[in-house]
């Protein structure tokens, strides 16, 4: 068996940067295969059901990604929740790329992809509402506030991503993720 020219993650990597700059309708097949350096008949090889199996392989690989970096982290319980609060921080500043990548929930919530990934993009924050409300109880909130807190938080995330792109200003990132750990530590 001859080794693939093209590792799986960079492929992987280069779909998940055209659909976040892009969005579903506005990927094109010749960006998602500029981006993974396939050739579209190679692309459509690996992705047989085309455009969506490639998003739906997108989503898969964040939410992997995300299960272990972010929600595993702020669920630890070997941890102590101030840690556990700051490393999942953290690892969303490195999702986030500091501000400068754009959701992809966001990126594929416009025209027909909303009708095509809402269950996944549900799934995905109703995931994020339930790992920081559990991180806000672990911290002494009350479920209610934990509750509360943990949708203002992924309304701040989703927020910042949308006003750093906006204005093309990184601190606007930084300072929400720096209001959020303080939001939980500084009661």
């Amino acid at each position: 068996m001859r080794p693939q020219k093209v590792l799986d993650k960079e492929i992987l990597n280069g779909l998940t940067k055209i659909f976040r700059s892009r969005g579903y309708e506005g990927a094109s097949l010749k960006e998602l295969s500029d981006a993974t350096g396939l050739k579209k008949a190679s692309l459509y090889h690996r992705f047989p059901n085309g455009k969506q199996e490639m998003a739906d392989a997108v989503l898969v690989h964040l939410e992997e990604w995300i299960n272990t970096n972010v929600f595993h982290t702020l669920l630890d319980t070997n941890l102590t929740p101030t840690v556990r609060l700051k490393k999942g921080l953290l690892a969303i500043r490195e999702l986030y790329d500091g501000g400068d990548a754009i959701c992809i929930f966001r990126a594929l919530s416009m025209q027909a992809g909303i009708e095509l990934f809402e269950a996944q993009i549900n799934k995905g924050m109703t995931q994020w509402l339930s790992a920081f409300k559990e991180i806000g109880i672990a911290l002494s909130f009350t479920s209610e506030e934990a509750e509360k807190k943990a949708m203002q938080v992924l309304i701040q995330i989703q927020g910042c991503l949308i006003v750093t792109k906006g204005l093309g200003d990184l601190s606007v990132f930084e300072n929400t993720m720096q209001n959020i750990e303080n939001s939980y530590l500084k009661r």
